[in-house]
């Protein structure tokens, strides 16, 4: 393991007014968004999407990395040159998806555990040599009566960390992603307290693992209320219950701290993540690593018209710079268009 070269990858994607774009959508993931807006989901139009996010002039001013499926990895553009290629030249870090999707824990209704790593270590060699510099594993948790259990905690944390120290065998800087999913009626006093065990279980099994903290990332979810929860938290309650949650839960020597959008709207994304690097403080780069929050105005453009590339370009690029600014707390609600 080169930890040199793992620990300037990770810092790489957490610069100052960067973070990361997430464009690894699975096709079942994908077709859902397309036939919202009366697309087909298929290898074409799928690889046409992509390849406008991929291309977008001026992205790499906000954006450090992307995430591919790696059906992305291995596409081109129309004249040949591979996404990983393009990204490379702007100096974007491509990264690849490689966990392949939560699935039912046995005697444990409602809950799921991440699979993907049998034959992972191959798998990630190749993606290596395709280009990618980093990789991510999400796990989903879920906030219910009596859930999470122990068992789905402790199962989804044991396999994110082996992922991780495979990554890092690999040359790849591990993005670890335990995402504690948004539907639900619960508190955000419920949500502080899944994410602070979530997070504790997390870290004890990676150091179990041995797997070096400077050499990777945490992507989660902030601190909120679930979306059906009567209680819906004010802006300064999200920013400080989070901020004091990783504080208290996630050790200083983490590369970074990326949030996932989540379910939540594009500006409220950006307006929270703004508001918590206000706070600052934090021993570690606090940035984005967003889907939806980047791609949706983006996708609703292209939709519309496929010719559309540049002003769907425009678009995401808006996006990505906002999302930039509140990685450094210099946002403003003005600022939009």
């Amino acid at each position: 393991m080169d930890l040199e070269a793992l620990k300037a990858t990770a810092q790489a994607m957490v610069a100052p007014g960067k973070g990361i774009l997430a464009i690894d959508e699975s096709h079942g993931t994908c077709t859902k968004r397309f036939a919202a807006l009366g697309l087909e989901c298929d290898a074409e139009n799928r690889r046409a999407y992509r390849g406008l996010l991929v291309a977008a002039p001026g992205a790499e001013a906000a954006i450090s990395g992307m995430i591919l499926f790696d059906e992305t990895l291995r596409q081109s553009n129309d004249e040949g040159v591979s996404f990983p290629k393009l990204l490379e030249d702007r100096g974007i870090i491509p990264g690849i998806k490689v966990d392949t999707g939560a699935k039912d824990l046995a005697l444990h209704p409602g809950e799921k555990v991440t699979e993907g790593l049998d034959g992972l270590r191959e798998r990630l060699a190749e993606y290596y040599e395709l280009g990618a510099r980093f990789a991510k594993w999400r796990a989903v948790i879920t906030i219910g009566d009596e859930l999470p259990s122990q068992a789905c905690l402790m199962a989804n944390a044991h396999a994110l960390a082996r992922y991780a120290a495979l990554c890092q065998e690999a040359g790849l800087v591990p993005m670890v992603e335990p995402e504690i999913l948004l539907e639900g009626p619960h508190s955000i006093e419920a949500c502080y307290g899944t994410s602070a065990e979530t997070w504790e279980i997390l870290f004890k099994e990676l150091a179990a693992q041995g797997v070096a903290l400077e050499g990777l990332i945490l992507k989660t979810s902030m601190v909120l209320p679930g979306s059906t929860c009567d209680d819906q938290a004010d802006l300064l309650t999200i920013a400080e219950m989070t901020v004091n949650c990783l504080k208290a839960n996630v050790p200083a020597e983490v590369a970074g701290v990326v949030f996932l959008s989540g379910g939540q709207t594009a500006e409220d994304s950006t307006i929270r993540l703004n508001e918590m690097n206000k706070i600052g403080g934090m021993p570690w780069p606090l940035s984005f690593s967003y889907g939806r929050g980047i791609q949706a105005p983006a996708l609703q453009v292209w939709a519309r018209d496929h010719q559309a590339i540049g002003e769907a370009q425009n678009v995401l690029v808006h996006r990505a710079k906002m999302n930039g600014l509140a990685a450094k707390g210099e946002y403003d609600i003005s600022l939009e268009v």
